[in-house]
């Protein structure tokens, strides 16, 4: 869900560095460059504005990927599964805080993990929502317990890359745009790292 805590903001509103920072993401130009702030709820409605997210890919040492579905309840793509975690840095969050901080919020996990590359991309969920990012990839390796927060994902599993894969071919509708984007790039990392 896109909730909107600031409540003397109006939804679409552009603030100021004066105004409360909770919920408010980064809106940015093509070249990824911090153009103002909006609420999360308006940065998603149709069209989309252009702002700054995060996807975290964790694999663990035997190779295999850690994907969630998300929550029914959610107001984009409920119900289809996706990488670790995606979200937002807030205003003023650098994006490697955001991400340690989404970790721990969505998977009670903390691991390192490193930035591979980012990608434009913009995709309408129904004729309300829809997201329009410039998302930056993250990959960590991770071998302990996940502890999911159930408002944010409804199931988790750690899946080969094989048989990811083979399930990507018959059911690639049930898979979120960004992750099917994003997996390629993923993949030739984990290749050079010897990771699948």
């Amino acid at each position: 869900m896109f909730p909107n805590p600031v409540s003397r903001v109006r939804p679409g509103a552009l603030v100021t560095e004066m105004d409360d920072c909770r919920e408010m993401l980064i809106l940015v130009d093509d070249n990824d460059r911090e153009i103002a702030f909006k609420d999360k709820e308006s940065c998603h409605l149709i069209p989309a504005a252009l702002h700054r997210a995060f996807s975290i890919f964790i694999v663990n040492s035997q190779g295999e990927m850690l994907i969630h579905k998300r929550q029914r309840t959610k107001m984009t793509w409920p119900g289809y599964w996706t990488n670790a975690c995606c979200s937002h840095p807030r205003k003023g969050e650098a994006l490697n805080e955001a991400a340690r901080r989404r970790l721990t919020e969505e998977l009670g996990i903390a691991c390192d993990v490193e930035p591979l590359f980012k990608f434009h991309y913009k995709a309408d969920y129904d004729a309300t929502y829809g997201e329009h990012e410039v998302d930056h990839v993250f990959l960590g390796i991770y071998d302990g317990d996940v502890k999911p927060n159930i408002d944010e994902i409804e199931e988790h599993r750690f899946m080969s890359i094989d048989r990811l894969m083979d399930d990507l071919k018959g059911r690639s509708d049930e898979y979120t745009p960004w992750f099917i984007m994003a997996l390629p790039g993923v993949l030739e990392r984990l290749h050079a790292l010897g990771k699948v």
